[in-house]
């Protein structure tokens, strides 16, 4: 009896380790080595030897033996295929604020390799964010605004912008082993940015992996309706959002992360994770899904080197905000190093029916100074006491970046799976 007991602890321990494990960004091996880049200022693509520019209206293939360069706003339009070789480097230029939009029926087909990912980067030789403009996808998919059709502002053509629809199984194309570097110029006449890669109605049957956006100065991925599934996608030192949701979009996000610096933000909001329905409620069909975000396996981190100072200097802001209207499921998640971990909209009442709408648990907080909030309130006895329950199994930790991921620091290959052999994650 007694050899049976102590079997059973041992497999309890074990098994609960693993459970542990699963928090956070996954993967028998690192899933960000060969195709990532951290340091892309210091990469050389080399120069431009074809333009891009105007319309591309019929089907077009980019081949990896040229590099292009986006001059203006450049429209892939009539329903045409732009494919693109794995190992292809499209430059975007920075004085006619270049940026590539794939309109409504057409489609892109950037599938690149582990070994050979495709790059979409800066042409300045001291490479900034907001150099250039962005990516733009359009389908036609549901959005929840009246009459199911929006277009895209940003200073574009809003004729050949225009997204939404009724095709939620729609293909907008392929986007695998890609970069999108130091996007995100500024709108003319705004104070806004382009975003690195904004999504308007973008059907669940385009495939969206291994997409990684480093230095934008806008938000790194904008989802504007439709229904997209995302896994692996990475976004690093981002001025704006990481993840942004919106306008009624039934999104699914997998195995992904966000590592944000104290020291980049924007005006319009920083933060990793950011779920609304709207931005100007007027314009809402309340008859139509509002956004609902389900979202696992996320590693949300800030990278500083003394995470504590930064709260205490107010440099640090909360990682995850949820709006009114808008329901998000976030499990088997990391958060670490956000002041608080997450923000409601404080036109939220907080009662069981809203709080069903929004779903947190078997998550890791670590370093983050206070955990669920209200916008502007300093009290949370209620939203603690109901995520506190065992049930919701969120574990919480203060350990330092290096301590709590397998290779924080590394300049070239590091590794933000969780480090559970380093420390015991406790309850609090």
């Amino acid at each position: 009896m007694k050899n049976i007991f102590i079997i059973w602890v041992f497999l309890a321990t074990v098994c609960n380790i693993n459970a542990q494990q699963e928090k956070g960004i996954i993967g028998s091996s690192n899933w960000l080595n060969n195709w990532t880049e951290f340091k892309p200022g210091k990469a050389d693509y080399g120069e431009a030897t074809q333009i891009l520019a105007g319309n591309i209206s019929e089907n077009t293939k980019l081949v990896k033996k040229d590099v292009y360069i986006i001059q203006g706003n450049v429209y892939v339009t009539n329903n045409a295929v732009l494919s693109i070789e794995p190992g292809t480097v499209i430059i975007g230029d920075g004085e006619s604020k270049g940026t590539l939009v794939i309109t409504k029926g057409a489609q892109i087909i950037a599938e690149g390799l582990e070994t050979d990912p495709i790059v979409f980067t800066s042409n300045k030789s001291l490479k900034k964010a907001g150099d250039w403009g962005g990516i733009v996808i359009l389908g036609d998919a549901p959005i929840n605004k009246f009459g199911n059709y929006s277009s895209v502002n940003f200073d574009l053509d809003p004729s050949l912008t225009t997204y939404g629809g009724s095709n939620a199984a729609s293909s907008s194309g392929v986007l695998k082993y890609v970069r999108i570097e130091y996007a995100g110029k500024k709108v003319r006449g705004s104070s806004e940015s382009f975003n690195a890669l904004l999504l308007g109605g973008i059907g669940n049957k385009t495939i969206l992996e291994n997409i990684m956006v480093s230095y934008a100065a806008g938000d790194s991925f904008e989802v504007l309706g439709g229904e997209p599934v995302m896994t692996k996608m990475v976004s690093y030192k981002s001025n704006g959002i990481d993840f942004k949701f919106t306008l009624g979009a039934q999104a699914k996000i997998d195995n992904s992360l966000a590592v944000r610096s104290s020291y980049l933000t924007s005006s319009a909001g920083s933060r990793c994770l950011d779920v609304s329905s709207y931005t100007k409620k007027e314009e809402v069909d309340f008859t139509k899904k509002q956004t609902l975000v389900t979202a696992t396996n996320l590693t949300l981190a800030n990278d500083s080197d003394n995470i504590d100072q930064d709260i205490k200097a107010g440099l640090v802001k909360e990682g995850v905000y949820v709006a009114e209207n808008c329901s998000l499921v976030l499990t088997k998640s990391v958060i670490s190093g956000f002041s608080p971990a997450v923000v409601f909209d404080n036109k939220i009442e907080i009662n069981d029916k809203n709080l069903k709408k929004i779903r947190i648990e078997d998550m890791y907080l670590n370093f983050c100074n206070g955990n669920i909030f209200t916008e502007g309130s300093t009290e949370n006895e209620d939203l603690e006491s109901y995520y506190g329950n065992s049930a919701f199994f969120i574990l919480y930790s203060k350990t330092s970046n290096l301590e709590t991921f397998n290779d924080f620091a590394n300049p070239r290959r590091p590794d933000f799976r969780l480090a559970l052999s380093k420390f015991t994650a406790a309850t609090k």
